[in-house]
């Protein structure tokens, strides 16, 4: 048994040193928010790193999906995945918009095109996929979709930071991405995320949004809300990108050691092809949800905690318009877990979860 508890997730914090010297310069320009220096340092950072055009940090994740559909004009009703993690459902029902589910892929665990297809109707005026885990939706036929009928999308790319497809960010992909920073993620500002856009209008617009519509003193443009980052996020976010390369290692090699002793004894999702990923999670399925609850109670005795990400199945909450059953998405559901992965992770713990997890699927 471990000496502390593992769970599914661990925080990354930097180096004191490097933080502190972000929070110097705060210290020493006494902006705490209001668009400030670091906030614009990070700003250009990521668009380098990330390789996109525009990128607009924000207090958090939920937040900047809120902003993207009021930026869009979303209304009425849009097609999401009932496989995510609650927020990307509940952003849409705290906007008055109906999500429309549309099934995924029974491998690759991301909205099913097809069913897209099959959910459109006049009601729907956008689409809303996720890059589960950082897996790439099918973007080359959501795009077709979307253009023939008139429809913007809007990528949930919580998982997404760093990955690239098919030579370039998937964050580029879609009229926004959405990326979160919360303090479970590979990349983090403690509380965060960004709105990633190539349209150049659409991101003047999106930073009206986010500080009230004041365009400058005494010049209100339009209706805003207060969706800023602050400086202490930005000094978080600055000193995690000096060490993103090791994080991101740290991350592929834990996945790597789970897939190396787990290939054999469940399954993994499928990768789309062409992808460059973050390996930022570790999502197995077993047989069935008797199996994984075993595994669960197992692990869980041994004071390691996994989660079910992603569960329920969001098309069974009970706060929804009545909606056709997602059978895959609810299968999937029911029989998924995440097992821990974090930046200082030991590997004599991974050991100890595949160890348990052998045990007990051999023994069910």
């Amino acid at each position: 048994m471990p000496d502390s508890p593992i769970y599914v997730a661990k925080p990354y914090l930097p180096e004191r040193q490097v933080l502190e010297k972000y929070i110097n310069e705060i210290y020493a320009t006494n902006r705490l928010t209001n668009n400030g220096p670091l906030v614009k340092k990070l700003e250009e950072r990521l668009k380098d790193f990330l390789g996109v055009r525009n990128v607009i940090p924000v207090a958090n994740g939920t937040l900047a999906l809120q902003v993207a559909y009021k930026a869009l004009s979303l209304k009425s009703s849009a097609i999401t995945t009932p496989y995510s993690f609650v927020a990307t459902t509940s952003s849409l029902v705290w906007e008055n918009i109906n999500p429309v589910f549309a099934d995924i892929h029974p491998k690759r665990l991301t909205i099913d095109p097809q069913k897209i297809k099959e959910s459109l109707s006049n009601g729907v005026s956008g689409i809303i996929p996720v890059h589960v885990y950082g897996n790439p939706c099918d973007v080359t036929q959501i795009q077709e979709l979307a253009q023939k009928n008139s429809l913007n999308v809007i990528y949930d790319a919580a998982h997404a930071f760093g990955v690239r497809y098919a030579g370039r960010s998937l964050l580029s992909y879609g009229d926004i991405s959405v990326l979160s920073f919360h303090a479970t993620k590979l990349f983090h500002t403690i509380e965060g995320g960004a709105l990633i856009t190539d349209n150049d209008e659409l991101a003047t617009k999106i930073r009206l949004m986010i500080n009230f519509g004041i365009a400058g003193y005494e010049d209100i443009r339009d209706v805003g809300i207060n969706a800023k980052m602050n400086e202490f996020e930005a000094a978080m976010g600055l000193a995690l990108l000096d060490n993103i390369g090791s994080i991101l290692e740290a991350y592929r090699r834990n996945w790597r050691r789970y897939w190396e002793e787990l290939q054999d004894i469940v399954e993994f999702p499928e990768l789309a092809p062409n992808t460059e990923w973050n390996y930022s999670y570790v999502p197995v399925l077993f047989a069935d949800e008797a199996q994984l609850l075993k595994v669960m109670s197992a692990l869980n005795r041994e004071n390691i905690y996994p989660r079910r990400y992603f569960y329920p199945s969001l098309d069974t909450l009970s706060y929804l318009l009545p909606q056709r059953p997602c059978t895959v998405s609810r299968n999937i559901s029911s029989r998924v877990l995440c097992l821990p992965t974090f930046f200082d992770m030991a590997e004599k713990d991974i050991s100890s979860i595949t160890s348990i997890i052998k045990r007990v699927v051999k023994d069910v």
